[in-house]
């Protein structure tokens, strides 16, 4: 069995469902011979806030990675409450014995559609999925590689790893076994320079903490160029080749960065696509836009003719991002460009995404955010 660094009985629980599955032939994928026989998959540092949804600091193989799995069966969309998943149906019973290898692609396409709405690429994503889902790479996906393939692509950050798995802030995916699976390592898993255990956060003023992540962030310099990162990859979410998703927990517990200060993001569980919420949200019903929301930024509005949430999301990812970055990079900015710097920031959290040309505007912002804020740093050792 796998070994854990901090050991407890729910921590542990994951691993006992995956292996006992690859065991008996339910699943495969290229982690389960490490986590299950060779115990060579590490389990470290806790860094989950809730027991269903693990993530760990691991090492596999001498190479360090974040190792993560959902503990309960499906995601479903549960608005104005935690979003967690719920157990509703029995993990692995898809694809079923006897199912084709067009079958199985039938079945990706569909999941897909529903997802992210009738692009005309999807054929081309089924087949990067089945290229992924072939963990041995022997050319054929077996019915245990499906089957961990299936679990794994109701997952919105594992599809959304796979569709950007060639951009640079998002972490690489290093394997899985079931629906877990590891992910490239992050060395700063916070956007602040200073991560405390869940417990202790639960006991901390907010007022407070708000002092210490000030105090514990890099350089100037080096938190622009993290913040250009978060700019970029906002670029790469909206609009991207499969459709637009849309970014529900902007949280600095969410982006890290490497010891380059590259940003990398931690935690994507909560980038949806959009065609997926709208599908979800609309004709729900309410009483006040309160009721409207997924995640803690992912807000529609209450028509209150109908009782009903509107289908749009009021405010773009851009708009979420500058947000969290305006005391991020206000605080020691330099003085001769903090003014302009200022009025970008507050400019960018004004977008709305009923407003006309939207996405010129959306353009515009970013490009002159980046722009301002490369100069600054492009003759520092910094960048």
């Amino acid at each position: 069995m796998a070994r854990s660094l901090c050991p407890g009985a729910w921590l542990r629980k994951p691993y006992y469902l995956q292996c006992d599955k690859y065991k008996t032939g339910v699943i495969d994928g290229p982690a389960c011979n490490s986590l299950c026989v060779t115990e060579t998959l590490y389990f470290g540092k806790c860094l989950s806030t809730k027991p269903n949804n693990q993530m760990y600091l691991g090492i596999w193989d001498n190479l360090p990675g974040v190792v993560k799995c959902q503990m309960e069966q499906t995601l479903h969309l549960d608005f104005g409450t935690e979003l967690e998943p719920r157990k509703e149906i029995v993990l692995f019973d898809k694809p079923t014995r006897g199912t084709t290898v067009q079958k199985f692609k039938e079945m990706v396409y569909s999941l897909f559609k529903a997802k992210l709405g009738d692009q005309g690429n999807l054929s081309e994503l089924v087949n990067l999925i089945l290229t992924v889902a072939d963990g041995d790479k022997d050319g054929q996906v077996s019915l245990g590689e499906a089957k961990s393939a299936w679990a794994l692509l109701q997952l919105n950050e594992f599809l959304l790893m796979v569709i950007l798995q060639d951009k640079e802030h998002t972490p690489k995916l290093m394997g899985f076994c079931g629906d877990l699976y590891v992910m490239e390592s992050v060395e700063y898993t916070s956007l602040y320079g200073i991560s405390l255990p869940w417990v202790i956060e639960l006991f901390i003023p907010s007022g407070f903490r708000r002092s210490m992540d000030q105090l514990f962030t890099p350089s100037w310099p080096r938190k622009a160029k993290i913040a250009i990162g978060l700019l970029e990859f906002v670029e790469d979410v909206f609009h991207g080749p499969y459709g637009n998703f849309l970014m529900c927990d902007t949280s600095a517990k969410n982006l890290g960065y490497n010891d380059k200060y590259d940003l990398k993001m931690v935690d994507m569980r909560k980038i949806v696509p959009e065609t997926n919420l709208k599908e979800l949200i609309k004709d729900r019903h309410c009483e006040s836009d309160l009721d409207c929301v997924y995640g803690t930024d992912c807000r529609t509005s209450c028509d209150q003719s109908t009782m009903k949430c509107t289908a749009e999301v009021i405010q773009p990812n851009l708009a979420k991002a500058c947000q969290l970055l305006k005391d991020y990079l206000l605080r020691g900015a330099p003085s001769e460009i903090r003014e302009e710097l200022e009025k970008q920031l507050y400019s960018c959290i004004a977008l709305k995404v009923t407003a006309n040309q939207m996405e010129m505007e959306h353009s515009l912002i970013l490009n002159n955010l980046k722009t301002l804020l490369w100069k600054k740093i492009s003759y520092t050792n910094d960048s």
